[in-house]
């Protein structure tokens, strides 16, 4: 389905009644990134799963930001257009940023939260996080998302636990939507400027995660992840103390797409 808005015309998966899920994905993905997770909860919940801006099926207007907070500007008109409410938000990489701030603000419509191997900090606080967004949001990481298309073809694969799980038709269903080298540069590499230019947003999320206290929230949290690793996953444990956490040994950052079956399960019972 498709929805216009002030930024340009929204793609979407609607499927299933009941409870709201609100899927935000992160990058390079789309929507498809949760297809085994809609698949199965759609039986008992209704699943909606946009994609970005500049991402799957939804438009890639030129005059977009493309930034986290403009991502979750657009994510936010959504919710208010389709008139969402109880939402439980199941956040991933780049969605942590774009969704939390539903959770965030004052009368939110979110009431529950599953995260999945993302973050809600300023990262230049991290020397080894800080040097990757560097490389990857200057010069020479706009070169190589243009013309080798790394985010997909070298930074995903790698971020995998076990890399035989990124099938070819797997990621042919992801790189097919990046074809177009500007399209790259348009929606894939500003988000990794973003990973130091947006600090004030990222700060904005941290200031105001006391406000989670009493919601219920869920980390599942792939343990191989080059990208996000354990340690940040103990920052969240700090932040968020009251959280229940389920790692995955064997998966890494995307363990809903390598261990599709367990991690339904775990979000199942924290539904229940």
């Amino acid at each position: 389905m498709k929805i216009a808005l002030s930024e340009g015309e929204t793609y979407y998966e609607d499927q299933g009644s009941g409870p709201v899920i609100l899927f935000a994905h992160g990058t390079p993905t789309y929507s498809y990134e949760y297809r085994h997770l809609i698949a199965a909860l759609s039986k008992r919940f209704r699943c909606i799963a946009p994609d970005h801006l500049g991402f799957g099926q939804s438009s890639r207007p030129g005059s977009f930001a493309y930034t986290p907070e403009a991502h979750a500007a657009v994510l936010r008109e959504s919710v208010e257009r389709l008139d969402l409410r109880d939402i439980t938000v199941v956040v991933h990489d780049f969605g942590g940023p774009i969704g939390l701030p539903l959770a965030l603000e004052t009368n939110s419509r979110v009431r529950r939260i599953v995260m999945m191997n993302t973050w809600a900090w300023p990262i230049d606080d991290d020397p080894k996080m800080a040097r990757g967004a560097k490389l990857i949001g200057g010069a020479v990481g706009r070169c190589l998302y243009r013309y080798a298309n790394a985010s997909l073809r070298l930074i995903m694969p790698s971020a995998y636990g076990d890399r035989k799980k990124l099938t070819k038709a797997i990621h042919g269903k992801y790189l097919e939507v990046f074809r177009d080298r500007d399209a790259r540069v348009l929606g894939l590499h500003a988000l990794a400027k973003s990973l130091l230019g947006s600090r004030a947003h990222y700060q904005s999320l941290l200031d105001r995660l006391d406000r989670l206290s009493k919601t219920p929230v869920l980390i599942v949290w792939g343990l191989k992840d080059s990208a996000f690793q354990p340690y940040q996953l103990e920052r969240w444990r700090q932040l968020l103390p009251a959280a229940t956490v389920e790692t995955i040994d064997g998966a890494g950052h995307w363990p809903h797409e390598e261990e599709p079956a367990r991690v339904v399960e775990v979000i199942g019972a924290f539904l229940a």
